[in-house]
C-alpha cells in the first residue's frame, strides 16, 4: 500500500472513473473488467504506466509506486490462479480468522458461494474444452492469417478472458501476429474492398460474351472492353482467392504418341511447324473433330488461318463421310472476305478425308497447295488441334437437343472466336483484329 493520500478532489475525481469501484484517501479498489484488460494490454507488449494513461488515470496522482505495486500483484495472481486469481472475492472469503464458531446459517452461506465459484469454474472448463476442439479441427489446413480470424471470432464467441496466448500456443502460431492482424484490421479492410471491386471486374469479362476465360484472356477482354488495365499477376490472385477457375482441357489417355516420327507421308509435309509466318491466307490447318451430344455425335470440319488463328470456314454434319471436307474446302471460297495468298496450302493429317483423290482433286481445282502431318504426329498440326481444345472447355453441349440447335451454338461461338476472343500470342488481339494488322503492316 502507498502511503501517499488521496485528498476529498481525488477522491472525487478517481470515483467518477467507470474503472475504479471504490477509493478511499488510502486504498483504491479497481474493477474485475479493468484489471483483465490491464493484463491483456500488458501481455500485448504495453507498459503500466501507459495503460493506466489509456484508460483515464492521472498517474501524477496515482504515483508511479502505487501503479507498479497493482501490476505486479494483478500478474501475480494471474500466473497462479488465471482467470480467477484476477476476481475479487472479498465479498465471499472469510476475511481475518474470528474465534466463535460459525453459525448454521454462515456455514451454508460460505458453502454455497464456494459451490456457485466451483461450478462456474468446471462450466467454464466444458466450454474451454469443447472449443480446444473445435479450433483444432477448424485450423486445419488453413492459412495463418485465417487461423488468426478464427481465434478472433472464438474470443468475440466466448466469454473467454486473458486466453489469446494459449490460443496461439494451442494452434502453433504466433501472439504478436496476431496482434499485428488486429491492429492492421482497417487497412485489410481497405484492401478487401478493393478486392471485392477488382473480382467484379473480372467476373464481367469472365463471363462476357457467355464463354469463361482464364487469366490472360481476362486481361485482354478488360482492356479491350472495359478499358481497365489489370496486372495479370492481380487476376491470377484475385481468381485464387475467389475460387474463379476457367476450364481447362483434359488430356485424353487414349491418344498415343507411339510411331510418332515414323517418316509415311502420302503428302510431303510442306509446313514443317511454321505456322506463323506472318501472311493471312498463306498457311491453312484443317482438321475434323467429335461432337458429342443429346446421345447422339456430330463432327465439326474447320479451316484455320495458321498466321491469324482465324476459322475461315467450318462445316457441321451429322455423318463422317467425306463431303463434310469437301464442303469445307466449299464455303472457304464462297466466302467473300477470305483473300487468299498465291501460295496458299491446307495442311492436314494423313486422314481418309484428306488423302482421297476426290479432295486432292479440289484442292487442285481451286489451285490450292497441299501438305500433311508425319502419321500419328498431332503436334504437326498442333494450333487445330488446340482450337478443338479450346472449343470443347469453352461451349457447353449437354443441354442441346437438336443438330439445328449444336449448329447455332456453333454459329455463335465462331461469332465471339473470331472477333472478340483476344489472344495472348496474337499481340493481345483477336483473330480478325491480327488479320488486318498484318495486312497494314
Amino acid at each position: 500500500m502507498s502511503k501517499q493520500l488521496f485528498s476529498p478532489d481525488q477522491i472525487k475525481q478517481l470515483q467518477n472513473n467507470p474503472h475504479v469501484l471504490k477509493v478511499s484517501e488510502r486504498t483504491i479498489t479497481y474493477s474485475d473488467a479493468f484489471k483483465n484488460q490491464f493484463i491483456d494490454e500488458y501481455l500485448a507488449g504495453k507498459l503500466p504506466r501507459q495503460i493506466f494513461e489509456e484508460y483515464g488515470f492521472n498517474i501524477d496522482m496515482l504515483g508511479i509506486k502505487r501503479i507498479e505495486q497493482a501490476s505486479s500483484r494483478w500478474r501475480k495472481a494471474y500466473e497462479k490462479n488465471g482467470l480467477i486469481g484476477l476476481t475479487d472475492t472479498r465479498k465471499i472469503s472469510s476475511g481475518r480468522p474470528i474465534k466463535r464458531e460459525l453459525t448454521t446459517a454462515e456455514i451454508l452461506e460460505r458453502q454455497a458461494a464456494r459451490i456457485e465459484l466451483l461450478e462456474g469454474q468446471v462450466e467454464m472448463l466444458k466450454k474451454l474444452e469443447a472449443t480446444e476442439r473445435r479450433l483444432l479441427s477448424d485450423s486445419q489446413k488453413l492459412s495463418t492469417t485465417k487461423v488468426f480470424q478464427l481465434i478472433f471470432d472464438t474470443l468475440q464467441q466466448f466469454p473467454f478472458k486473458r486466453m489469446v496466448t494459449y490460443f496461439c500456443e494451442l494452434l502453433n502460431v504466433s501472439r504478436s501476429g496476431y496482434y499485428h492482424y488486429l491492429q492492421t484490421s482497417e487497412p485489410r479492410a481497405v484492401k478487401e474492398q478493393k478486392d471485392l471491386e477488382a473480382r467484379d471486374f473480372i467476373l464481367k469479362a469472365f463471363n462476357r460474351r457467355g464463354y469463361k476465360k482464364g487469366s490472360r484472356s481476362i486481361k485482354m477482354t478488360l482492356e479491350h472492353d472495359y478499358g481497365i488495365v489489370m496486372n495479370r499477376k492481380k487476376i491470377q490472385r484475385i481468381m485464387r482467392k475467389y475460387e474463379i477457375k476457367c476450364p481447362h482441357r483434359k488430356v485424353n489417355p487414349y491418344k498415343q504418341m507411339a510411331k510418332a516420327t515414323k517418316e509415311h507421308r502420302v503428302v510431303p509435309n510442306k509446313l514443317q511447324r511454321q505456322f506463323k509466318q506472318g501472311v493471312p491466307g498463306k498457311v491453312l490447318l484443317t482438321d475434323i473433330s467429335y461432337l458429342p451430344y443429346n446421345g447422339t455425335m456430330a463432327y465439326l470440319s474447320t479451316i484455320k488461318d495458321g498466321s491469324t488463328n482465324e476459322i475461315l470456314a467450318y462445316h457441321v454434319s451429322d455423318r463422317i463421310t467425306l463431303d463434310i471436307a469437301t464442303k469445307t474446302v466449299e464455303k472457304l471460297f464462297r466466302n467473300k472476305r477470305v483473300k487468299l495468298h498465291k501460295e496458299a496450302f491446307i495442311h492436314s493429317d494423313q486422314g481418309v478425308h484428306y488423302t482421297s483423290p476426290t479432295f486432292q482433286k479440289l484442292l487442285k481445282h481451286y489451285n490450292l497447295g497441299q501438305s500433311m502431318s508425319r502419321r500419328g504426329n498431332c503436334w504437326d498440326n498442333a494450333p487445330q488441334e488446340s482450337f478443338f481444345g479450346h472449343f470443347k472447355d469453352e461451349v457447353d453441349f449437354s443441354m442441346v437437343k437438336s443438330l439445328d440447335e449444336l449448329r447455332a451454338k456453333i454459329d455463335h461461338y465462331m461469332v465471339y472466336y473470331n472477333n472478340y476472343r483476344y489472344q495472348w500470342n496474337l499481340k493481345k488481339m483477336a483473330p480478325v483484329q491480327y488479320r488486318n494488322h498484318l495486312l497494314v503492316a
